[in-house]
């Protein structure tokens, strides 16, 4: 699955040469990330109740274009790797039709105690593992 959102750029993301700072580009994917699962059906606040997180473990991030004060961000998501813990999600970040920043965010699955752990059945939804045709 494809999942799409946007939003703007606030004037506190930048810094002082105008320019969106580097490290606020981890929030843009974080939030997007987060708008992908509630997409899917994945119950982020049921699976933290029942003793579960999901944790990034890796974050490449390849910046091509400064984003500005008011710039209109859309972000792309999709699923590209599952494995039985784990996963990578792709993502752009787009102005327009300008690629602004790729990203390869990996993930895992993990217990209360912090250890990797296979998704119990009832959170995992179809679109944490990637498109057959993708």
């Amino acid at each position: 699955m494809n999942h799409t959102c946007q939003l703007a750029v606030r004037t506190y993301e930048c810094d002082m040469n105008g320019h969106v700072n580097n490290a606020n580009y981890l929030h843009y994917l974080e939030f997007a990330r987060h708008e992908y699962l509630k997409a899917v059906g994945f119950d982020f606040a049921g699976s933290v109740k029942a003793g579960y997180g999901l944790f990034v473990t890796r974050v490449e991030i390849d910046y091509k274009r400064s984003a500005v004060l008011d710039d209109v961000l859309t972000i792309d998501s999709r699923a590209v790797k599952r494995g039985a813990v784990s996963g990578v999600m792709e993502q752009n970040i787009r102005r327009g039709d300008e690629t602004v920043a790729l990203a390869r965010v990996s993930w895992a699955f993990v217990d209360a105690t912090g250890r990797p752990t296979r998704i119990p059945k009832e959170l995992d939804v179809p679109g944490l593992t990637p498109d057959a045709t993708t």
